[in-house]
């Protein structure tokens, strides 16, 4: 069995289907063309792949806090798809409640997209999330950790932080904030996506000065709390990216197929609850 074919869990993805779920006014970004991913072309992908599950994350770009078509989606996959929604910091238990009961696990936090300020008020969001056992998915890069770590913390609530937290390769591996996502590794408090290499490399394919800071969140959080996330349809891409050559960058990080099949399928699968 090749790195195709080994069994996955996809835990960062998105749908974009603007023809079926108009995008909201006034977004800044519209993703379009290649960009545009609907759920038939997704589990095309997935099929292709051997990927049995996805957590599909809600797209900030696009949709907002329009959550439907992933709802959508979600509820046409028979059980294959949960989700993380993107909601408003005003997000009362009401709206939480009925997307918990639709297959959501988690709500975005994405200080890459908003700034960290924005969630600034956060706090009673969190713990209205934490009450229900929602995770929050924190998306963030170069030093905005450390202004939203400490809230994070406190609220007690499960993190999962997308993206490897999106360091910056020129700075090394001690950067603050690179340093507070292994310490919550360290610490237990979070597990984190193996996921956007291009969101952060200086490099094109491989993204070899990537390399540093994988190997340093698999040493602090341990595979048993790594999942890996293609990111398709790579929304803002500089380069074409495409699914396979995404999957042999962890063949040549992780060559052991044990290894893999931790980080692919067996750490997802406790992590959100997926079958078989």
């Amino acid at each position: 069995m090749n790195v195709y074919d080994e069994p996955k869990v996809d835990c960062h993805n998105h749908v974009l289907d603007p023809a079926r779920f108009p995008y909201v006014a006034d977004v800044p970004y519209r993703p379009a063309g290649q960009e545009i991913g609907t759920a038939t072309q997704l589990a095309a992908v997935f099929d292709a792949y051997g990927v049995h599950h996805a957590l599909v994350v809600g797209p900030n770009s696009g949709y907002a806090t329009d959550n439907r078509c992933l709802l959508d989606a979600m509820a046409r996959s028979e059980g294959r798809y949960k989700g993380v929604a993107v909601v408003s910091n005003e997000a009362g238990m009401p709206e939480l409640e009925r997307l918990k009961d639709a297959g959501i696990l988690g709500v975005t936090m994405n200080a890459t997209y908003y700034g960290p300020e924005y969630y600034a008020n956060a706090a009673p969001l969190l713990a209205r999330l934490a009450a229900l056992d929602l995770f929050i998915d924190v998306q963030v890069e170069r030093d905005q950790l450390v202004l939203l770590a400490p809230m994070l913390i406190e609220s007690g609530i499960r993190i999962v932080i997308d993206h490897c937290a999106r360091p910056d390769p020129a700075r090394g591996v001690d950067q603050p904030g690179f340093r507070a996502a292994l310490e919550l590794g360290r610490a237990g408090r979070a597990s984190v996506k193996l996921s956007g290499y291009s969101k952060f490399s200086h490099e094109g394919f491989p993204y070899s000065d990537t390399r540093p800071y994988v190997d340093a969140l698999i040493d602090a959080f341990t595979l048993d709390r790594c999942v890996w996330g293609s990111d398709w349809p790579f929304l803002r891409a500089e380069q074409r990216l495409d699914y396979g050559p995404l999957l042999k960058i962890v063949e040549l990080h992780l060559p052991d197929a044990a290894s893999r099949r931790k980080l692919f399928w067996d750490t997802p699968r406790k992590l959100f609850g997926f079958g078989t």
